[in-house]
């Protein structure tokens, strides 16, 4: 499998779920005995609900040591910061002069209300390896839009 990139506080936080996690999975199990005590399994919603619970948690808690394991620390490589990358933040102009500034990071801690944006997402995409003040074209799902890369910082 492939290696993913994370910021410290990324790894912090996926590890904080999986601890979260971990601690409700015997709630989770309390509550199918429970349900199990009330007859007729077939027809017992609180059961069903409490069983597609636990699968639920154990495929995150799956899905998050997989990540784990295969996670380098950002700050820990020896990427170029003269280019954009995953854990850089870009400053970019777009053609009307506005300047939007965005941090690329893993899809895991993607969110755009704290300007982190996916490395797969096409902007990041098509951001991926230009160096300050390079002028890129960007296949956005609007359709195409220039932007001149202003500043790079990590």
């Amino acid at each position: 499998m492939a290696e993913i990139y994370l910021t410290r506080e990324g790894r912090q936080k996926l590890i904080d779920e999986y601890q979260k996690l971990q601690k409700r999975k015997p709630e989770i199990t309390e509550e199918i005995a429970r349900a199990r005590e009330h007859g007729d399994l077939r027809e017992n919603a609180e059961y069903h609900a409490a069983k597609e619970a636990l699968t639920h948690v154990m495929r995150r808690l799956a899905e998050i040591d997989s990540k784990l394991s295969r996670a380098k620390i950002i700050e820990d490589t020896d990427i170029d910061t003269g280019k954009v990358f995953i854990g850089v933040t870009v400053t970019i102009k777009d053609e009307d002069g506005d300047d939007y500034t965005y941090t690329i990071v893993d899809v895991e801690e993607a969110n755009p209300a704290e300007m982190k944006i996916s490395v797969g997402s096409p902007l990041a995409a098509g951001l991926l390896g230009h160096k300050e003040g390079d002028k890129v074209t960007v296949e956005l799902p609007a359709g195409k839009a220039k932007f001149k890369i202003t500043k790079i910082t990590r």
